[in-house]
């Protein structure tokens, strides 16, 4: 063999280990992970259907993005979080159930409950200053957050937006002290003073207390600039390092959208005003759009950045829409066919739009009619950066469902329970909001009022918005979702509601026997 052949020979077994390696290192990588969490938006929120039909609603609200990340990922029908926002969030960042946790309602002043007196019942003392990294503070749940597990693991962690993980005072308030790199906006309050850069992100304008004030966007301060479009901005300028670094990111988008004060933006409102809504409903619809804009600029930037195909996206929502105040047209029919909205254990209180883009894993344009919930976005996560079995301080609930982006159908569970538990009284007001616990196993959801200890069963099969109590119909079932409800909400030691007038524990769901059934 001549000098000339063993060269070509050399080059070419050169060429095949250098290929080899940049394949190998490629599938190894880390996938960067942006989790885009949007602020009381409902079910129907969008031009992208989640139900078997396309709603009046999805013909009102423009969402392109949305559709495009449907287009490229699976879209889950079936996705659940808490009814209110505190509760999903402590969720989200550790994988437990709200029934674990005890933080059952909203946070914000330290050791201070935001329950509103209820006429009968004394509610529990629940953990009022949230999620903490540290066991030192009172009335708190000690974790070990899902941002922390991915820092440690390599990840830069950013969080833009809202956090609304502790009180006031209390390290849980900073998102920095939870494990990210880079916090963008985020304190105690769950909600903005204001959208309008005009008026500095604050409520003052108006006579509203400087708490809700969003900080650290004094850049913006007296511009046209939407808060939405301002975290956005914030966010695109933090990816710079990470990008530059060579560094997989975790984003947490997490945005003030759709909350109250429900305020115009600008760039979106006038065709909303234009198609007949009124102006609340039009400037809604124009909140929507900014935070699908949001989205696609994004996605837009993983793309230009040659990204891609190594990020995965998640979009998801808190709880339901609002639909009991502040709304235009008629009260409680926002996110129908669900019933009710925010606060709600009806599905439009709980029922969230979910997509995830995960190139390579998830089929395009594909749908997943199984049921999720928010402590499942914990593991899942964990799984899709490659990290395996994490040291936490707190049990996990959530189960993963990376088994169904891949596709495999037997990850298909009729049989899981899924719990929500709610022994608070929300500042609102409506059909199914109230102190209750529910359950949700196959197509059936019992929920369990403390009040009066009544009880309703509906099959969401058949009924999704939720028009027929089979209580009487079905006793057994009853008794059957009644007792799974009571053994797990035991198991995790629930808090309960006393009784005013004897100071008594209100009875576990299958402690009583006569199914007392009343719409509420």
């Amino acid at each position: 063999m001549n000098q000339s052949s063993i060269l070509k020979k050399i080059l070419l077994l050169f060429f095949v280990a250098a290929f080899s390696f940049t394949a190998c290192s490629k599938k190894d990588q880390q996938p960067n992970i942006i989790l885009f969490l949007v602020d009381d938006m409902g079910w129907q929120d969008t031009s992208e259907p989640f139900w078997t039909d396309t709603t009046e609603f999805n013909k009102r609200y423009h969402t392109p993005n949305m559709e495009k990340l449907a287009d490229q990922g699976m879209k889950f029908t079936n996705a659940y979080a808490s009814s209110v926002c505190s509760p999903t969030r402590v969720s989200l960042m550790s994988g437990m159930n709200a029934a674990r946790h005890r933080v059952t309602n909203w946070t914000l002043r330290r050791n201070a409950s935001n329950d509103r007196p209820h006429p009968t019942l004394e509610l529990p003392k629940w953990n009022v200053n949230g999620m903490q990294p540290t066991d030192s503070i009172e009335n708190a749940v000690h974790v070990t957050p899902l941002p922390q597990i991915l820092k440690n693991n390599g990840y830069y962690t950013i969080h833009t937006g809202k956090a609304h993980f502790g009180a006031i005072g209390t390290p849980g308030a900073d998102p920095e002290s939870l494990g990210f790199d880079v916090n963008i906006a985020g304190h105690a309050a769950g909600g903005p003073g204001c959208f309008w850069g005009e008026k500095n992100y604050s409520a003052s304008w108006r006579n509203g207390g400087h708490i809700w004030d969003v900080p650290g966007l004094e850049k913006y301060h007296g511009t046209d600039t939407y808060l939405t479009e301002a975290l956005t901005l914030e966010a695109l300028e933090a990816l710079k390092k990470p990008v530059e670094d060579g560094k997989p990111f975790f984003l947490y988008m997490a945005h003030y959208a759709v909350h109250v004060p429900i305020e115009a933006d600008q760039r979106f409102v006038q065709k909303y005003l234009d198609m007949g809504l009124g102006k609340t409903e039009a400037a809604y619809a124009s909140m929507v759009e900014g935070m699908d804009k949001s989205l696609g600029d994004l996605m837009n930037f993983v793309e230009e950045k040659g990204l891609a195909d190594n990020t995965i996206i998640l979009f998801m929502s808190d709880n339901g829409g609002l639909s009991a105040h502040a709304r235009g047209g008629e009260l409680h029919t926002h996110n129908r066919p669900l019933a009710s909205g925010k606060g709600s254990a009806y599905e439009g209180g709980i029922r969230e739009p979910m997509i995830v883009k995960w190139p390579g894993t998830v089929e395009p344009s594909s749908i997943c009619n199984q049921y999720v919930i928010i402590e499942d976005f914990f593991p899942s996560i964990l799984q899709m950066s490659g990290i395996q079995d994490p040291t936490t301080v707190q049990h996990i609930d959530g189960k993963s469902f990376v088994p169904l982006l891949q596709g495999n159908k037997a990850a298909s569970d009729t049989t899981r329970e899924l719990i929500w538990h709610y022994p608070n009284r929300w500042g609102g007001h409506g059909p199914g909001i109230g102190t209750t616990s529910t359950i949700r196993k196959g197509d059936w959801k019992l929920i369990y009022w403390y009040k009066d200890q009544s009880k309703e069963l509906y099959n969401l099969k058949n009924d999704i918005g939720e028009y027929h109590d089979l209580s009487e119909q079905y006793p057994q079932k009853v008794d059957e979702l009644s007792k799974a409800l009571g053994e797990y909400l035991r198991s995790v030691k629930a808090q309960r509601p006393r009784f005013r007038n004897n100071g008594e524990l209100a009875p576990w769901p299958d402690e009583i026997q006569k199914d007392i059934s009343i719409k509420k």
